[in-house]
């Protein structure tokens, strides 16, 4: 009859039936499997870990360009997590595979590879610091900067003397050296605007510039933060009448250049023309001699008033002051006695 042709023998309906029973099982094996393989994923990803790295956040460190299953690698023999495949499939799943940060990060104890996930990409690295003591000279902090094992890069900067802030500065492990130097320019040009604007009147310093120079010197001239602005009026007198301003530390400066002299100024050099030497020279220095401090830069700009004209070491790591030479030489007789 019309159309028996078309319909399948009993055989082949049952083959196919059985075809697509065998078919759904399988579908729904690898669904089950899927969503109990994605609750076992995510229960490791989200559950905190239970090691014995103790009570303390431990800290973990990312070399700029690390790829993800580097850093996978080592959170897991560090023992932060315990499997690096579920923490890559995870930090894949939530798109942040090019946002883990370089640097290094406290991770709080028994952390779950979501929060370390957290921490890497949106936590504060950690911050180291530097001491930069006041009265260094340029070639000084190159210097200090350079041993620096938390530093990068070679200093390729050429700040002017006198330019960097003494400071403590904080950085994450891996900045530039650069841009540290950097940050020590932009604090000194912030301080020294700041000073200047509640400079005191009638002061014999045309500038900012002539500020730091003379600062430079009182900051070498004294360690001693209660005599710098003693210090500071010694040298504004002399400014103000014309005097040499007579400062050992610029003959040494103008001897080495920021160096380390390292032994007694010859009787020879003290009279020895260089730019620098105030013995010589009238006025101040083309350049400052060191790098002063706020401290420095603060009692210059606002000296004691007084009418000292000179000071010489007390013998106790302070000076005494003198408004006349006779006193001076006194005083330097005094100090040559406890010598």
């Amino acid at each position: 009859m019309p159309g028996e042709a078309d319909s399948l023998p009993p055989q082949m309906n049952s083959k196919s039936a059985i075809f697509f029973m065998r078919l759904k099982i399988l579908v729904s094996a690898v669904i089950i499997t899927a969503f109990f393989m994605s609750v076992a994923i995510g229960t490791l990803f989200f559950l905190p870990l239970q090691n014995d790295m103790g009570n303390e956040a431990a800290v973990f460190g990312i070399e700029t360009g690390s790829p993800l299953p580097l850093i996978a690698q080592r959170l897991e023999s560090e023992s932060f997590i315990s499997n690096k495949y579920v923490f890559r499939f995870g930090v894949q799943l939530f798109g942040n595979a090019g946002r883990l940060k370089a640097g290094e990060f406290r991770i709080p104890t028994r952390s779950s590879m979501y929060r370390i996930m957290q921490v890497l990409t949106e936590g504060q690295a950690v911050l180291h610091s530097v001491t930069i003591p006041e009265g260094l000279s340029n070639i000084q902090i190159f210097n200090l900067l350079s041993y620096s094992p938390l530093l990068e890069g070679d200093i390729t900067r050429t700040p002017s003397e006198g330019s960097l802030l003494p400071e403590t500065y904080y950085f994450p492990r891996g900045s530039s050296r650069d841009a540290l130097i950097m940050q020590m320019e932009k604090a000194m040009r912030q301080t020294l605007d700041q000073l200047w604007e509640k400079r005191a009147p009638n002061l014999p310093l045309k500038s900012q510039e002539e500020a730091v120079v003379l600062a430079s010197i009182v900051e070498k001239e004294t360690g001693i933060a209660a005599e710098r602005s003693l210090v500071a009026s010694v040298f504004i007198n002399r400014l103000n009448k014309n005097m040499r301003l007579q400062s050992d530390p610029t003959i040494i400066y103008g001897l080495k250049k920021g160096e380390v002299l390292g032994r007694p100024i010859r009787k020879s050099e003290i009279k020895k023309p260089t730019a620098h030497n105030t013995y010589v020279i009238r006025g101040l220095p083309p350049t400052p001699i060191a790098n002063p401090g706020r401290l420095a830069l603060a009692a210059t700009l606002n000296p004691a008033k007084t009418e000292y004209l000179y000071f010489v070491a007390n013998g106790t790591g302070g000076h005494v002051f003198a408004k006349t030479l006779a006193a001076h030489n006194k005083n330097v007789k005094n100090w040559r006695r406890m010598r």
